[in-house]
């Protein structure tokens, strides 16, 4: 089957499903327009900060982000003009979305391909990236029995950057041009580490000595009582040990220090300025603007939010490029995937309940035990960076030359 009669056989079948809607709510924008389009919510949002550096490189470039999801009532994230969802690959809808939009360049994130789209922006000479996609992404099983519609559609790329060697061979393997395929970092959300004044740090270590820390940030009311249980049955074997507890909700520092008298442990507050002595086993520090000096002196972070469902979830990726070893419990809200590429790495431990927690405390408490995790944690955490210069670096040539051509905005 030719690559054109497999893209034929796949049109016919989409016509029969429902057209969407025509319109746009939204005019497009004056100058230049790139497209982004995610495979999910995490893809969005490291799009978005890649959009963002962007615009600060190329002033007067707009962003339209598509989704493959529904975002009904969702903010606009930062870095993006517009965001709609691309739930339809119908014939009938490729032509008046790229009719309106008329983008300059295409960068497409993950799976999800959507071959008549794909294929009309292609015909129209549209430069296009496609990044992040793993090998699981690479052919669509319902399309299975048209084996040319995967690389009828990858062929509409101009680059190819796969997640790791296994997508790129794969990739390969159905005929891509192997010079348009290379591997590279998985694309993450960027990691912007909670700042911290140098003389703020020097003052808290050289106050805190040597004692051994752990930190527990981001933490929900019903994970009080696990935390401080972690605590206590750690304190037996570890004598001087301080934990530092950041609550989700700075307003619910009180009912954290009422907890913490109930159970009899000793606390001072960081931001009413109490001293910290020997005998302070806590420390409450409610302003999340504290965490960037706590990530930095605690070689250890139990992320909070992830024993109990609720709002004030932390990425992970913020304590682990700081240099802390990572715990957490089984539900982390909305960072699931950054909480598997730590685990993944030997730089994240789950710990299901306070027992466990203690345990792991004991274990890793210690800079020297904690050091390898925190080690490839740092690994994980920043190696999306060199991934997004270069994808900067690409749209950018990919602009000038469209400019320099003359191309019709």
């Amino acid at each position: 089957m030719s690559r054109r009669l497999g893209l034929a056989a796949y049109r016919a079948l989409s016509l029969r499903q429902p057209a969407p809607a025509a319109g746009f709510d939204a005019l497009r924008p004056q100058g230049e327009l790139v497209w982004a389009h995610a495979a999910g919510p995490e893809r969005l949002d490291a799009l978005c900060e890649f959009t963002v550096r962007l615009r600060a490189q190329r002033p007067g470039v707009h962003v339209l982000a598509t989704v493959d999801r529904d975002r009904s009532g969702a903010p606009v994230p930062p870095g993006c003009d517009h965001v709609l969802s691309l739930a339809s690959d119908h014939p009938a809808a490729a032509r008046p979305f790229l009719d309106h939009w008329r983008p300059d360049v295409c960068i497409w994130a993950g799976g999800g391909l959507m071959p008549n789209l794909l294929t009309a922006a292609s015909d129209r000479g549209l430069p296009m990236v496609l990044l992040d996609i793993g090998a699981e992404e690479v052919a669509n099983r319902r399309h299975r029995w048209l084996p040319d519609l995967a690389r009828a559609t990858l062929d509409c790329f101009d680059t190819i950057m796969a997640r790791d060697e296994a997508a790129a061979a794969s990739i390969r393997r159905i005929g891509v041009a192997a010079d348009k395929v290379s591997a590279t970092a998985r694309l993450r959300p960027g990691v912007s580490p909670p700042p911290c004044r140098e003389a703020e740090l020097a003052a808290a270590s050289r106050d805190l000595g040597t004692r051994p820390i752990w930190l527990a940030a981001g933490v929900q009311i019903p994970e009080f009582e696990i935390v401080l249980a972690a605590h206590r049955a750690a304190l037996r074997l570890v004598h001087r040990l301080l934990l530092v507890v950041s609550p989700a909700d700075p307003e619910q520092a009180d009912r954290l220090k009422g907890d913490i008298s109930a159970t009899g442990l000793r606390s001072g507050d960081w931001q009413s300025g109490d001293p910290v002595g020997e005998e302070t086993q806590v420390i409450v520090s409610s302003d999340p603007a504290d965490l960037g000096l706590w990530y930095r002196i605690a070689p250890l972070c139990l992320v909070g939010t992830t024993f109990a469902k609720g709002t004030g979830g932390r990425s992970p990726f913020e304590a682990a490029a700081l240099g802390a070893a990572i715990l957490h419990g089984p539900e982390p809200q909305g960072f699931q995937s950054a909480f598997a590429s730590l685990a993944e790495a030997g730089a994240a431990r789950k710990v299901g309940n306070a027992d466990l927690l203690g345990r792991a405390v004991i274990d890793l408490v210690a800079p020297d035990r904690s050091a390898r995790m925190a080690l490839a944690g740092w690994r994980v955490a920043t190696e999306g960076a060199e991934l997004t210069d270069r994808l900067i670096d690409l749209v950018q040539d990919m602009l000038d030359l469209r400019e320099s051509a003359g191309a019709d905005p």
